[in-house]
């Protein structure tokens, strides 16, 4: 899970988190994030810990005071760098997903789907698309095709959706079947026309 260290300014946003964090939990789905108690991270972290849920996080030891390390976490995990951060947190996840959050949240996005691009790992990349927060990002990837820099079958890799059960019943059915982000899309009418 990629997300923001701040609430943002509509109240959607940490009920988002909280709902996806309570559902992943309901689900038996553990959780690896940031580590953070703050913002959308601890709402997504304290959701699924009430419900009983496993959550990992994984934080660098710089920003434990920064962004006050989670003190409850099922496990915690500090690490020197962020590269460290990345690479462990995309070694313990099967998928991803991104809720609302700033240029971290995006900079973790897009090295995933950079990779995935790439042929580096076959996980699925999606967002919770809250309130139309994700719009304009998936208004700029639609750009960046028709201006020749991303292939189409490269901005099929983002799965997005605005109802988080939706959204994880898509990554899901992709890890499992292994079918095409971009057929999913397409099935759902998500893709771009």
């Amino acid at each position: 899970m990629f997300c923001g260290s701040s609430a943002g300014v509509r109240p959607a946003y940490a009920e988002a988190a909280r709902a996806m964090g309570d559902l992943l939990a309901r689900r038996g789905i553990e959780i690896v994030y940031g580590g953070g108690a703050v913002g959308l991270m601890g709402e997504l972290a304290d959701a699924a810990l009430d419900a009983g849920g496993t959550v990992i996080g994984v934080i660098p030891h710089a920003l434990v005071s920064m962004e006050a390390a989670h003190d409850r976490l099922s496990d915690l995990r500090v690490v020197r760098t962020m590269h460290e951060r990345k690479a462990l947190m995309a070694e313990l996840s099967d998928a991803f997903i991104a809720l609302p959050g700033g240029l971290g949240t995006f900079e973790e996005l897009f090295e995933v789907l950079t990779w995935a691009q790439l042929g580096l790992h076959p996980k699925a990349c999606g967002l919770l698309d809250v309130e139309g927060y994700f719009g304009p990002l998936l208004a700029c990837l639609d750009h960046a095709v028709n201006e020749g820099f991303v292939r189409p079958e490269n901005r099929a890799l983002v799965i997005h959706d605005v109802d988080p059960s939706r959204l994880l019943s898509r990554l899901v059915r992709a890890q499992r079947d292994g079918a095409p982000v971009g057929e999913l899309n397409r099935e759902l009418g998500v893709e771009r026309a």
